[in-house]
């Protein structure tokens, strides 16, 4: 038995060290070499952080653009979706009340509203979405702020980021980063 406790001290010992002062220090040197990753991406206008380019921002006007709806209050702290199923009568509910709103807030857009428009993210705080959304909501936002229609979708599209190989994912627009050049073009 002497033995056995012994054996089961030195493991300790060893996964204290290794779990406990090896791998935190390994994930630490990690984050020391891609510090900007590290530290969530953080956007930054005139030296004054605005947002993480990795977390969607809540929606603050009709002179900006939007992000996907969330099922949380998307302030980052809470995470998750309704994990409704697509037969759930709550589901429903809440996809013809966001459909009511964006209508009555976009009535110069297309009359088909994306999907990722109406469908609250799995997380709900994707900061991307949808090159159509984007696009869907340039009427409103060039309205808003006085601009030409032509040269807001210009911004939308030079800020489309293009699925990698052309295969994997999905092209996407980054919100936050589309709203910081929305306001230095009106600066502009």
């Amino acid at each position: 038995m002497t033995r056995q406790i012994g054996a089961a001290v030195k493991a300790l010992l060893v996964l204290t060290v290794v779990c406990g002062i090896v791998y935190p220090a390994a994930i630490l040197g990690v984050g020391l070499l891609v510090p900007e990753r590290a530290a969530g991406q953080p956007v930054r206008v005139d030296g004054r952080e605005v947002g993480s380019a990795l977390l969607g921002q809540p929606p603050s006007g009709p002179e900006w653009f939007q992000g996907r709806p969330s099922a949380s209050d998307a302030a980052g702290d809470t995470s998750g979706g309704s994990n409704y199923g697509p037969a759930n009568p709550d589901l429903a509910a809440a996809v013809a009340d966001r459909e009511k709103a964006l209508r009555a807030a976009n009535p110069d857009a297309p009359q088909t509203i994306p999907a990722d428009a109406l469908t609250a993210s799995a997380s709900g705080l994707d900061p991307d979405i949808s090159p159509e959304y984007a696009r869907w909501q340039v009427a409103r936002v060039a309205a808003a702020r006085g601009l030409e229609q032509a040269r807001v979708l210009r911004l939308v599209d030079q800020h489309v980021r293009r699925a990698p190989l052309g295969i994997l994912g999905q092209d996407r627009v980054d919100v936050l980063e589309l709203n910081v050049a929305l306001a230095a073009l009106g600066r502009g």
